[in-house]
């Protein structure tokens, strides 16, 4: 444009050209990024910084935005539960359950666990006990010793004993609480499959394991969900219980024997260590039989009985007093695989016995029973799902 003009004919004017060109000469030093609208020149301006994805900052994000939105479907939950309104349970996806798996429960349980047997300095124990009885609302005036500063470290505080008339047990009731808890589910096995809340339900035979052909268990392969069930149902005319009771952190954190009973054999399942709280028992169907568990059976007087101890996350520890050899989230134990243990043996043909009330064993932290049983038909619960129980109380009756 601007050589046109200076091209232009003798007839214009010298002065008036070299007027034009030194007018036009500061749009040559303009920037190439320029480009044309049909309003006007729009010229953009050189870009000073880049934006980088950083991945810790969207993975940051994206969590709490995840978070948050579980948070507040839990609180609008709770309010329509306040209102007495039924909500159907909202279950996790696959992809959901794959992603919480994914986690390093295992190894992050591990760490914890080391973690709480390290000694506190005793200047320290009151300030670390009395936060977390504050958090969880511990009743300390129940603990056999109260003072804080006996506890040399937070394992040794979480299995603190109870003092003896703390718990008083039930006698006149056949089966009783075997640890302090609350009532997430309980009734009658129907179709072999247990709730673990109302409407979110888990299989009994995954969660026991097959009824392979040994000494102390002689039963043949199940065929079928009935004939698996009629194993476990030995006499005419009984049927098939359950109870699931949780222990919050707050707990007294020892179980005891439920009834009067015989310990004959012991199954470990190793699997992942997902948190067990009942928000998440209504979220992932089957948790149970995804979670690190220990199942006790043998027999009391009506028949068939268990007594299942479910791991959770940074309760990888399981113990029961009477079996050394039981050794729970441990690194050479795989996922997806059970390992077999028999209390009969040729000088022991009946197993070990267990009295109503007697110490069976202990959790590192809060976590869940499950009492799978054989009774009558008769036998009833005199319990309401969510209730607050504790060791020593009844659970039911002939």
């Amino acid at each position: 444009f601007c050589k046109a003009l200076l091209g232009a004919p003798d007839c214009l004017h010298h002065r008036e050209i070299t007027a034009l060109s030194q007018s036009l000469q500061p749009l040559w030093k303009l920037p190439f990024r320029a480009f044309r609208t049909d309003a006007r020149k729009v010229h953009t301006a050189p870009a000073r910084t880049t934006f980088l994805l950083r991945p810790l900052p969207i993975l940051l994000a994206t969590g709490g935005g995840y978070a948050g939105y579980r948070q507040y479907e839990k609180y609008r939950e709770r309010e329509l539960e306040k209102l007495g309104l039924e909500i159907p349970p909202k279950l996790a996806g696959h992809w959901e359950v794959a992603l919480y798996k994914s986690v390093p429960t295992r190894l992050l349980s591990r760490a914890w666990g080391r973690l709480n047997q390290v000694e506190l300095p005793h200047w320290l124990r009151r300030p670390v006990y009395s936060l977390y009885i504050w958090t969880f609302g511990v009743n300390m005036k129940e603990a056999a010793v109260e003072d804080l500063h006996h506890y040399r470290n937070l394992s040794e505080f979480f299995r603190r004993k109870l003092k003896p008339q703390a718990r008083p047990v039930c006698g006149l009731h056949s089966v009783i609480s075997p640890s302090d808890g609350k009532i997430l589910n309980f009734g009658q096995v129907k179709n072999c499959e247990v709730e673990q809340v109302k409407g979110v339900t888990y299989s009994l035979e995954s969660f026991l394991g097959p009824r392979t052909y040994t000494e102390d268990l002689p039963f043949p392969p199940a065929a079928s969900c009935d004939s698996f069930k009629n194993q476990l149902v030995t006499r005419e005319g009984n049927e098939l219980y359950h109870c699931v009771i949780y222990l919050a952190p707050g707990d007294y954190h020892c179980f005891h024997s439920p009834t009067d009973w015989t310990v004959s054999h012991r199954r470990h399942f190793p699997g992942s260590l997902m948190s067990v709280n009942p928000g998440m028992a209504r979220w992932i169907k089957e948790l149970f039989c995804h979670n690190e568990r220990v199942v006790l059976t043998g027999d009391w007087k009506h028949g068939f009985f268990s007594l299942t101890a479910v791991g959770a996350t940074n309760v990888g520890s399981i113990r029961i007093y009477f079996d050394r050899d039981l050794h729970t989230n441990s690194p050479r134990h795989s996922k997806g695989s059970y390992n077999d243990f028999s209390f009969v043996t040729h000088a022991n043909r009946e197993g070990v016995p267990m009295r109503k009330g007697e110490h069976l064993g202990e959790f590192n932290l809060g976590s869940t029973i499950v009492l799978i049983f054989e009774a009558p038909k008769d036998f009833n619960f005199q319990l309401k799902t969510g209730q607050k129980i504790r060791f020593g109380e009844a659970l039911g009756s002939l």
